[in-house]
């Protein structure tokens, strides 16, 4: 009877899920609206997301225009903007704010790299976790006489090849961010 890698391979998609979430969180010069999905604004004696109070668009390759639903939002959501670890400040109009992303220097070109490269290690770890989960779980089944010595292998060499393409397309989206990054 072969393992159920079902459970394992959920926790391989989602750990690739992960990296790109966090991936589509790191500026590169170019506005997205991404870049804005953490940042949390005071309203109403509450903290929403910043797309629950106002209407966010893409206005060219380097600047977001924020459009608040209520204008009396817009001190909020600039002290919002400015506290953010994204070190950007917006620029107040009539219609709202607009947050122009200045082209990154070689130096933050570095610091993203780096960056990048730690968060690809923590879904390496991710996935690291997944597997020992499931060659723990064959070994126990394999103890418990559910599987002989040699379906045991099999299921153990399916858990690292498995592991294996998980692992290139973390590595896949790192290439594809760093080209990002790069450019």
């Amino acid at each position: 009877m072969p393992y159920n890698f079902s459970t394992f391979k959920q926790g391989l998609k989602e750990a690739e899920e992960w990296i790109v979430r966090e991936f589509s969180g790191l500026r590169t010069g170019r506005a997205t609206l991404a870049l804005l999905d953490g940042i949390q604004v005071d309203s109403y004696g509450s903290r929403m997301a910043l797309n629950a109070v106002a209407n966010l668009s893409v206005e060219d390759a380097r600047s977001i225009r924020i459009t608040p639903w209520d204008s009396s939002q817009i001190k909020e959501i600039e002290k919002a903007i400015v506290a953010s670890p994204l070190g950007i400040s917006p620029v107040v109009d009539e219609k709202g704010l607009r947050v122009i992303f200045p082209e990154l220097t070689s130096d933050r070109r570095t610091a993203l790299l780096k960056l990048a490269k730690e968060k690809l290690e923590d879904g390496r770890v991710r996935i690291r976790q997944e597997r020992e989960k499931v060659i723990k779980d064959i070994q126990a089944q394999e103890k418990a006489g559910e599987y002989g010595k040699d379906e045991a292998e099999r299921n153990k060499a399916e858990v690292e090849k498995l592991t294996k393409e998980a692992n290139a397309k973390l590595d896949d989206i790192l290439a594809k961010k760093e080209k990002e990054i790069q450019s």
